[in-house]
């Protein structure tokens, strides 16, 4: 791939997980270029594109730069949108969505900017315009400086295609994984989630151990694009069938609540790895280590502030810390709340918080700790 074909690609990150995801992008040998607030850019071609939507479990979209000019009113921005060369990677049949936003520039109007690029994909171009359209071209407008970016992904990458049903506020596959980076997780550890919900958790770090790609059940948008090549993509994909090493059984999921243990346990199968994960019914007081060398206890308990009263956690919290300080001497631990009164009621001294991360209207950290 000759550098006239690379292009800016963007990593949509959720805020406080940029440096996880750029470490995760330059581990699976992306050009990482730069890491700001919310996201990461790297470099390369719609190959590159492909494989990040296929390979990165941190990023929760992939947007591609498809060029940009300046404009300063109104009437230069639908003629040189008229001018730009959509039919490279847009096709005909298939709608487009088109979202813009306006920050300090003489174009100030969002939806008079959206109606100019529309007129020049449908008028100019040929391309069919529909606001439901999966596929969304993103134009930004800043300091006078016009931006076409399109987002290759489509869903949510936190939606890898094999998760059917979740529980209540659950943990996104992305946040799981990058929480898992952040412990030093490689795959080679053991991991206990005693709250296991959906079975997020353990479900990523079996994936990350038998080197799964993520996006391996699902569809893309750019699957759609005009510069798709099919041949190429086969060959991409076929790149993450490396040999599935041998473990044993090292993931333990467990849940006070028959229904999600049920549901862990079915979401596990339909990705593959049910037999590779122990999913147990019962409380946190009950929890008992593992016959396994110490590995890493990752838990995402209630916060109160959605699910649960904030006094009553106190003490869940209480009995986590006792009995991961009983049975647990040795591995490290992780609680990922938004009150950190409650990680330091565990009284498993934990290390200050981590970088907060946007979680459903809460603002989540991990704290890090040993039993």
């Amino acid at each position: 791939m000759s550098t006239e074909d690379e292009r800016e690609i963007f990593l949509v990150a959720l805020p406080g997980h940029e440096q996880p995801v750029a470490e995760e992008a330059r581990a699976a040998g992306f050009k990482v270029t730069s890491v700001i607030s919310g996201g990461v850019t790297v470099r390369g071609g719609w190959p590159e594109v492909w494989r990040a939507n296929l390979y990165l479990r941190g990023p929760s979209r992939v947007l591609v730069r498809l060029g940009e000019f300046r404009a300063f009113h109104l009437a230069q921005l639908d003629k040189r949108s008229r001018k730009f060369p959509w039919t490279e990677t847009l096709r005909s049949d298939v709608p487009v969505k088109v979202e813009a936003t306006c920050r300090r520039s003489k174009i100030y109007h969002a939806k008079a900017a959206t109606q100019r690029v529309e007129n020049a994909l449908t008028e100019a171009a040929g391309i069919t315009v529909s606001p439901d359209a999966s596929l969304v071209l993103k134009v930004r407008i800043e300091d006078d400086l016009v931006t076409f970016s399109l987002d290759s992904s489509g869903e949510g990458l936190h939606k890898r295609g094999h998760k059917q049903r979740v529980g209540k506020a659950p943990l996104r596959e992305t946040m799981a994984a990058m929480f898992l980076r952040q412990m030093g997780y490689d795959g080679s550890q053991a991991v206990v989630d005693p709250m296991c919900g959906s079975g997020t958790i353990c479900i990523e770090a079996a994936e990350i151990a038998l080197g799964m790609p993520p996006g391996r059940s699902r569809h893309f948008a750019f699957e759609n694009l005009a510069s798709f090549d099919p041949a190429i993509w086969k060959i991409t994909r076929a790149g993450g069938a490396v040999p599935v090493p041998e473990i044993t059984q090292r993931f333990f999921a467990s849940d006070r609540d028959e229904g999600a243990v049920k549901m862990a346990t079915k979401n596990a199968q339909r990705a593959g790895i049910g037999d590779l994960i122990s999913f147990q019914k019962h409380g946190v007081s009950e929890l008992q280590r593992p016959d396994v060398p110490p590995g890493i206890v990752l838990v995402n308990p209630p916060y109160g502030a959605r699910i649960g009263n904030r006094k009553v956690l106190f003490s869940l919290y209480g009995a986590l810390g006792k009995t991961l300080a009983e049975r647990f001497g040795g591995w490290r631990v992780g609680i990922i709340t938004s009150d950190g009164g409650l990680a330091k009621s565990t009284g498993l001294g934990l290390k200050p918080a981590g970088p907060a991360v946007a979680h459903g209207g809460l603002k989540v950290s991990l704290f890090q700790g040993q039993c």
